[in-house]
């Protein structure tokens, strides 16, 4: 915990950006019924009925102190779709930033061996010397401030029925254009100091 909140408070640098990254699914449901339309005094209605389409994945890496949003929909969620997703980041998002500071949690897809698994071992070696990586602890994904960008794009664009991959890279993009040209940063107050005041349940006791 403590050394995810250090990262956060490192000064801004171009050539070394801060990257938070998660991951979420997103299940596909088609209507079976039209909605009804709102009138006057009435919001619209939807079917309680609805066709299950499967699901598809969505990763999100987010420069908190630029204030800009990466979003990718992908079929699944295993290695070589997170090495894929990292690659973009590198060598198109960040191509001209020495290393990426990247936080993330530990999910088992989240490593270089992944790197590895996607790609021939100079590339998945080229790749990995770009990184530093920062994993959150355990039962501490509040700390990565990508889930915070997750629950606004759940608000702002997920929070109804999508019935395709198709229609959901569609919004998601649209979301992401619009998000990114506001270009609305995350101001991460919480410091290690006051983790150690509010927190300190969590540390070890010991005797002076």
């Amino acid at each position: 915990m403590e050394d995810v909140l250090e990262v956060y408070h490192r000064p801004s640098d171009p050539s070394r950006p801060l990257v938070c990254m998660d991951e979420c699914s997103k299940q596909l449901i088609a209507e079976i019924r039209d909605p009804l339309p709102p009138r006057p005094g009435d919001v619209a209605k939807y079917d309680s009925e609805y066709e299950r389409r499967g699901t598809a994945n969505i990763f999100m890496a987010v420069e908190p102190l630029a204030g800009k949003r990466t979003v990718q929909v992908t079929d699944q969620r295993k290695r070589t779709d997170w090495a894929l997703f990292i690659r973009h980041l590198l060598l198109t998002v960040y191509a001209k930033a020495t290393v990426v500071v990247l936080v993330m949690d530990n999910l088992n897809t989240h490593g270089i061996a992944s790197l590895y698994e996607a790609f021939d071992p100079a590339m998945a070696r080229e790749l990995a010397s770009r990184l530093e990586i920062h994993y959150t602890p355990k039962h501490g994904s509040w700390l990565n401030m990508a889930e915070t960008e997750l629950s606004v794009l759940s608000r702002q664009c997920l929070d109804r029925r999508i019935d395709s991959k198709e229609v959901l890279t569609r919004e998601i993009a649209e979301w992401e254009i619009l998000r990114n040209a506001d270009s609305t940063q995350i101001n991460w107050r919480f410091t290690t100091a006051d983790a150690r005041v509010k927190l300190r349940r969590l540390y070890p006791s010991y005797q002076k």
